[in-house]
């Protein structure tokens, strides 16, 4: 058995918790990185609270004074937390009352832990978010770059991972920022159900204390206090919401990651990682491994299994708050970190990503790639494209038998095919032509690529930085 009950709900238990529940029950082994977002919440709280007179002037002080130089204690190493006082909310306010005496215990009037971690988490999950979104636009900025500085290197174009028609390194970048642009705006309008108060729902119905809500919000940065306190205290939303994108996010890193390592093997040896984001074998002299594209794509699979936690945490629970909702921060701050790490990892190692060009066109030439444009040229010359596109089949037939492709081919051999084919023929064949010939938006030219990489930058221009703003209010 403990030595004593929890000081702030034992007067109606007649027994200690037994030693093990109270290891148990207790949070603050994880929630003790919600430290700075408590004592930001608190100090709002004593604010409103002197506001609307429950404080006198000198107690909001006192508490406010208080709380910063724990947060310097905290900072500097010199707090031991205490499993007997569960959580980080309780480990506070016990360390504020050590330092000012009994005015720390007026702290909670008005709320409950209930609303109190519905709150941290909201503060924690917001400036996380904003963390996130600045590493997206590093990651996106210079796929862009790379974009435009690629945007006439020739590489194959794959369906099923088979050749197929040409298309340019820099365009290939540019799909992979629109995968993350849609990452952004999903980000972004997630960021805007986060920024909800629940501070003064108190456990679950609301206080009888004249509180102003909408001061705290304003204090805390909210963009308005939560509507309904049943709803406030137990809403867990917004976390599913963040590892629902965070899913996605990690899907797209992962998709790119495996290009990554295919495109780093000896097989296709289309890119150069720099050395600092590979490792070597213990055994093998030789080896160059992508670890980092490697191990973003091994933590894919994490985050899915968060998103399912918090999913499978949630949809048995009655309103309002229990405490199975204790097991919410976990899924999310790893959720946070691993996205961070991740998206950091990209964002420092696509800059130095090395095209190796020559390789890339080899392989272009492979395949077959430019048969689309045969029956295209075909078409052009009054052709149905049924009919061309049968012409051309029997064409990369006798390639393949002949272990040549198109643009090998002498122009008598080709018009064995189709007398429609002219002289011509030869600039369409040609992989600069071909990817020249896409020459629309959304198409692979090397033009079209450049006017989409400069759209891209403007749009990440004018994207919207949390983080500033609030600096830019402090």
């Amino acid at each position: 058995m403990t030595q004593s009950t929890h000081q702030t709900w034992g007067g109606r238990f007649s027994e200690p918790t037994d030693a093990f529940v109270a290891a148990f029950t207790a949070s603050i082994g994880f929630d003790q990185r919600l430290y700075r977002h408590d004592i930001r919440g608190s100090i709002a709280h004593a604010t409103m609270l002197a506001r609307v007179g429950v404080l006198t002037p000198d107690e909001c002080a006192a508490i406010v004074t208080g709380l910063g130089e724990i947060e310097a204690e905290i900072e500097r190493g010199e707090i031991e937390w205490s499993v007997a006082l569960e959580d980080i909310h309780m480990n506070i306010e016990a360390r504020l009352t050590e330092r000012i005496g009994t005015v720390g215990k007026k702290l909670h009037t008005g709320r409950s832990r209930n609303d109190q971690i519905a709150t941290d988490i909201r503060l924690y999950l917001r400036d996380g978010i904003d963390a996130v979104a600045s590493e997206l636009t590093r990651l996106r900025r210079a796929l862009i770059e790379l974009a435009s500085r690629e945007a006439d290197t020739v590489m194959p174009g794959f369906t099923h991972l088979q050749s197929a028609q040409p298309v340019t390194f820099g365009h290939h970048l540019l799909a992979w920022q629109e995968m993350l642009d849609r990452d952004q705006q999903r980000l972004l309008d997630a960021r805007k159900r986060v920024n909800v108060m629940p501070l003064g729902a108190a456990a679950l119905a609301g206080t009888s204390y004249p509180i102003d809500r909408h001061v705290t919000a304003e204090l805390l940065g909210f963009e308005r206090p939560a509507e309904n306190s049943l709803d406030a205290v137990s809403d867990r939303d917004f976390a599913i919401e963040f590892t629902s994108f965070a899913s996605l996010l990690m899907m797209h890193l992962s998709r790119m990651s495996e290009e990554l390592v295919l495109w780093t093997s000896a097989r296709f040896d289309f890119i150069d990682l720099p050395d600092r984001f590979c490792t070597g074998s213990s055994i093998m002299p030789q080896k160059k491994n992508p670890d980092v594209p490697e191990l973003v794509r091994g933590k894919t699979g994490r985050v899915y299994g968060h998103m399912i936690s918090l999913l499978t945490l949630m949809k048995s629970q009655p309103l309002a708050y229990n405490k199975d909702n204790q097991e919410d921060k976990e899924p999310l701050f790893d959720t946070l970190d691993t996205v961070l790490g991740s998206l950091r990892a990209f964002a420092d190692m696509m800059p130095a990503v090395v095209a190796k060009r020559d390789n890339m066109a080899l392989a272009a030439r492979q395949g077959f790639a430019t048969a689309t444009d045969l029956a295209d040229y075909l078409v052009r010359r009054g052709i149905a494209f049924r009919d061309a596109h049968e012409i051309v089949g029997h064409a990369v037939a006798y390639g393949i038998e002949q272990d040549r492709d198109l643009s090998q081919m002498s122009l008598d051999e080709l018009q064995r095919f189709s007398d429609h084919i002219g002289e011509d023929i030869f600039e369409v064949l040609t992989l600069e032509g071909s990817v020249a010939a896409r020459n629309h938006i959304g198409g692979t030219a090397p033009d079209q690529v450049r006017a989409a990489a400069d759209r891209a930058r403007r749009a990440l221009d004018v994207l919207p930085d949390f983080a500033l703003e609030r600096e830019g209010d402090a």
